[in-house]
Protein backbone atom coordinates (compact mmCIF):
# COMPACT_ATOMS: atom_id res chain seq x y z
CA UNK A 1 0.00 0.00 0.00
CA UNK A 2 1.61 3.26 -1.10
CA UNK A 3 0.88 6.07 1.34
CA UNK A 4 -1.06 9.23 0.47
CA UNK A 5 1.28 12.15 1.21
CA UNK A 6 -1.43 14.81 1.41
CA UNK A 7 -3.44 12.62 3.82
CA UNK A 8 -0.36 12.20 6.01
CA UNK A 9 0.40 15.94 5.96
CA UNK A 10 -3.21 16.64 6.97
CA UNK A 11 -2.96 14.18 9.85
CA UNK A 12 0.31 15.72 11.02
CA UNK A 13 -1.28 19.20 11.00
CA UNK A 14 -4.41 17.98 12.81
CA UNK A 15 -2.46 16.20 15.54
CA UNK A 16 0.12 18.96 15.99
CA UNK A 17 -2.77 21.12 17.17
CA UNK A 18 -4.31 18.46 19.42
CA UNK A 19 -0.96 17.51 21.00
CA UNK A 20 0.10 21.16 21.39
CA UNK A 21 3.11 20.83 19.10
CA UNK A 22 2.42 23.88 16.93
CA UNK A 23 5.76 25.45 17.88
CA UNK A 24 7.54 22.63 16.03
CA UNK A 25 8.46 22.57 12.35
CA UNK A 26 7.72 19.04 11.19
CA UNK A 27 8.72 17.76 7.78
CA UNK A 28 7.34 14.55 6.28
CA UNK A 29 9.74 12.24 4.46
CA UNK A 30 8.56 9.08 2.71
CA UNK A 31 10.98 6.12 2.80
CA UNK A 32 10.81 4.26 -0.51
CA UNK A 33 13.42 1.58 0.16
CA UNK A 34 12.92 -1.67 2.09
CA UNK A 35 12.65 -0.71 5.77
CA UNK A 36 11.64 -2.78 8.80
CA UNK A 37 9.76 0.11 10.43
CA UNK A 38 6.45 1.75 9.56
CA UNK A 39 7.61 5.10 10.91
CA UNK A 40 10.15 7.00 12.95
CA UNK A 41 10.83 10.58 13.97
CA UNK A 42 14.18 12.37 14.06
CA UNK A 43 14.34 15.38 16.37
CA UNK A 44 16.48 18.51 16.65
CA UNK A 45 15.45 19.86 20.04
CA UNK A 46 17.55 23.03 19.75
CA UNK A 47 15.77 24.25 16.61
CA UNK A 48 12.42 22.59 17.41
CA UNK A 49 12.50 20.77 14.07
CA UNK A 50 11.57 17.18 13.38
CA UNK A 51 11.46 14.90 10.37
CA UNK A 52 8.77 12.22 10.41
CA UNK A 53 9.85 9.22 8.36
CA UNK A 54 6.99 7.10 7.02
CA UNK A 55 7.49 3.85 5.14
CA UNK A 56 5.88 4.01 1.70
CA UNK A 57 4.78 0.44 2.35
CA UNK A 58 4.04 0.55 6.10
CA UNK A 59 3.22 -2.51 8.14
CA UNK A 60 0.73 -0.32 9.99
CA UNK A 61 -2.70 -0.23 8.35
CA UNK A 62 -3.92 2.80 10.31
CA UNK A 63 -1.97 5.87 9.21
CA UNK A 64 -3.57 8.13 11.81
CA UNK A 65 -2.42 5.77 14.55
CA UNK A 66 1.08 5.84 13.05
CA UNK A 67 1.21 9.66 12.91
CA UNK A 68 -0.06 10.07 16.48
CA UNK A 69 2.42 7.47 17.72
CA UNK A 70 5.38 9.27 16.15
CA UNK A 71 4.19 12.70 17.35
CA UNK A 72 3.89 11.35 20.90
CA UNK A 73 7.55 10.31 20.67
CA UNK A 74 8.25 13.96 19.88
CA UNK A 75 6.12 15.09 22.83
CA UNK A 76 7.97 12.74 25.20
CA UNK A 77 11.45 13.36 23.71
CA UNK A 78 12.78 15.33 26.70
CA UNK A 79 11.80 12.61 29.16
CA UNK A 80 13.17 9.94 26.82
CA UNK A 81 16.56 11.68 26.66
CA UNK A 82 16.64 12.30 30.40
CA UNK A 83 16.09 8.61 31.20
CA UNK A 84 18.63 7.46 28.60
CA UNK A 85 21.12 9.93 30.11
CA UNK A 86 20.40 8.60 33.59
CA UNK A 87 20.97 4.99 32.46
CA UNK A 88 24.23 6.00 30.77
CA UNK A 89 25.28 7.89 33.92
CA UNK A 90 24.65 4.88 36.13
CA UNK A 91 26.11 2.21 33.84
CA UNK A 92 28.70 4.18 31.83
CA UNK A 93 29.61 3.95 28.17
CA UNK A 94 30.28 0.20 27.98
CA UNK A 95 27.75 -1.08 25.44
CA UNK A 96 28.65 -4.69 26.38
CA UNK A 97 27.48 -4.27 30.01
CA UNK A 98 24.57 -6.69 30.38
CA UNK A 99 23.09 -4.62 33.23
CA UNK A 100 23.07 -1.52 31.03
CA UNK A 101 21.62 -3.52 28.13
CA UNK A 102 18.88 -4.87 30.43
CA UNK A 103 18.04 -1.36 31.72
CA UNK A 104 17.91 0.10 28.20
CA UNK A 105 15.76 -2.75 26.89
CA UNK A 106 13.31 -2.39 29.77
CA UNK A 107 13.17 1.37 29.25
CA UNK A 108 12.48 1.06 25.51
CA UNK A 109 9.80 -1.60 26.07
CA UNK A 110 8.11 0.67 28.64
CA UNK A 111 8.47 3.73 26.39
CA UNK A 112 6.92 1.99 23.37
CA UNK A 113 4.04 0.48 25.32
CA UNK A 114 3.31 3.83 27.00
CA UNK A 115 3.37 5.69 23.67
CA UNK A 116 1.06 3.09 22.15
CA UNK A 117 -1.38 3.28 25.11
CA UNK A 118 -1.44 7.08 24.85
CA UNK A 119 -1.95 6.81 21.08
CA UNK A 120 -4.98 4.56 21.53
CA UNK A 121 -6.43 6.88 24.17
CA UNK A 122 -5.97 10.04 22.07
CA UNK A 123 -7.50 8.36 19.01
CA UNK A 124 -10.53 7.16 20.98
CA UNK A 125 -11.01 10.51 22.74
CA UNK A 126 -10.94 12.28 19.37
CA UNK A 127 -13.56 10.05 17.78
CA UNK A 128 -11.27 8.12 15.46
CA UNK A 129 -13.11 4.91 14.72
CA UNK A 130 -10.72 3.25 12.26
CA UNK A 131 -9.57 -0.17 13.44
CA UNK A 132 -6.18 -0.19 15.15
CA UNK A 133 -3.31 -1.70 13.18
CA UNK A 134 -2.33 -5.24 14.03
CA UNK A 135 0.35 -5.28 11.28
CA UNK A 136 3.36 -6.27 13.39
CA UNK A 137 1.43 -8.88 15.38
CA UNK A 138 -0.32 -10.22 12.27
CA UNK A 139 3.06 -10.75 10.59
CA UNK A 140 4.21 -12.87 13.56
CA UNK A 141 1.02 -14.92 13.38
CA UNK A 142 1.31 -15.37 9.61
CA UNK A 143 4.91 -16.57 10.01
CA UNK A 144 3.92 -18.98 12.78
CA UNK A 145 1.05 -20.62 10.89
CA UNK A 146 2.85 -20.55 7.55
CA UNK A 147 0.79 -18.02 5.57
Amino acid sequence: MAVNVSELEGLINKWQIILRLMDWDIKLQIVDKEWRKSGDIKIDIDDKKAVMLINNNPKSTNLEELVVHELLHLKLWGMDQMIEGFINGVFGANEDDIKKEFAMNQFFILLESTVEDLTKGFLKANGCDQELSFGRLQKLIDNEIGC
